[in-house]
């Protein structure tokens, strides 16, 4: 398997990534930290979908990690002024550094265990450098090798961020699937 990874910016394939299999479902679509509480849990179904559509419309979402042309996998990265980390009680603000934010990591079933994750993290990097961050920070959860339900592991684990290079910043308040969540950075200058 060779991974590429590219600006998410295919609205297909990020839906092949976050969106349902129902089309009137009400999942999340990597929108709980993106957008505010209120305006998150007003919409329903189809509007959430579309609402992904245009805000693909100004630039990517994030990063897809593909197999050939086939989206394995996912990334949500973005300025934190322009996520709800920007006001966040649990996960701490330790500068004023305009720095960008990984908050989410999603592969595909049939694609785990061989290096996505690691690929979408290096990506996200990547897309934060181009994109003029300073540095990039990752709210993952520190389950000191304890198995994590897959569902909540989308905040991604300490390991593999250490393993790319991110540092220990601060622990949280946030606890995600009883493993404490804690900030990481990586410093892109």
């Amino acid at each position: 398997m060779s991974i590429e990874v590219r600006p998410a910016t295919v609205f297909e394939d990020v839906r092949t990534l976050v969106g349902p299999k129902s089309p009137d479902a009400s999942v999340c679509w990597c929108l709980s930290y993106r957008i505010p509480s209120k305006v998150n849990n007003a919409m329903r179904g189809q509007e959430r979908g579309a609402f992904v559509a245009q805000l693909l419309e100004d630039g990517p979402l994030g990063v897809m990690a593909y197999d050939g042309d086939e989206p394995v996998g996912w990334a949500a990265v973005a300025p934190r002024a322009d996520t709800t980390f920007a006001r966040n009680r649990k996960i701490p603000h330790v500068d004023d550094l305009p720095v960008w934010s990984l908050w989410c990591i999603r592969v595909r079933p049939g694609h785990r265990g061989r290096g996505v994750s690691h690929a979408l993290i290096a990506g996200a990097i990547d897309h934060a450098r181009a994109g003029g961050a300073p540095a990039l920070e990752a709210y993952p959860l520190d389950n000191r090798g304890a198995k994590v339900d897959l569902t909540m592991a989308y905040a991604g684990l300490r390991a593999n961020f250490e393993a790319a290079g991110f540092q220990h910043v601060a622990d949280t308040d946030s606890v995600l699937s009883g493993h404490p969540r804690v900030l990481m950075r990586h410093l892109l200058d």
